[in-house]
């Protein structure tokens, strides 16, 4: 993880997603970092072709479309309910008042990061965060592909380590 985010991984609880190889996609963080920082990040997207793509999207203005797939009542609480899925998964580790009902990416009203939105997609998986799953099938990466520097490093370091 360290070496896909180019610093020490903080608060990492968690491998949440995988990508086919076994690398880390997503990890899952404290709600409080280590240096006593509240982090509202839960899911946080790792992987740098994921990433890469994600910031593609943001960048090529996607991101206004997918809030206006807010508009449509269905969407609107299915993203709600993802909001509080969110709450619930990383309440599991820890309750931190200055990020008490603030989830990620702008749940459960708005869109403001697809980093966070897919990351949580990927970790819940299909069907929890459709504004996440609409940018995981809008980008140009796929967790289905591989598209690693180096695959299966997690695996074979987690093998050293056994």
């Amino acid at each position: 993880m360290s070496a896909q985010l180019g610093r020490p991984a903080r608060g990492v609880v968690g491998i949440a997603a995988r990508c086919r190889c076994g690398n880390p996609t997503v990890v899952a963080t404290t709600p409080r970092l280590p240096d006593g920082t509240p982090f509202p990040t839960f899911y946080y997207l790792t992987h740098p072709a994921a990433t890469a793509a994600m910031s593609t999207l943001e960048a090529t203005q996607v991101m206004p479309e997918l809030a206006a797939l807010l508009e449509d009542e269905t969407v609107a609480e299915g993203y709600r309910r993802a909001h509080e899925a969110y709450l619930a998964d990383r309440s599991q580790f820890g309750e931190v008042p200055e990020i008490d009902g603030i989830s990620a990416g702008g749940m459960p009203t708005r869109v403001k990061c697809l980093h966070a939105l897919a990351g949580h997609s990927l970790a819940a998986g299909p069907g929890v965060n459709p504004i996440g799953d609409a940018a995981l099938e809008r980008s140009s990466w796929s967790p289905d592909v591989c598209r690693c520097e180096d695959p299966g490093a997690a695996v074979r370091e987690a093998a050293r380590s056994a």
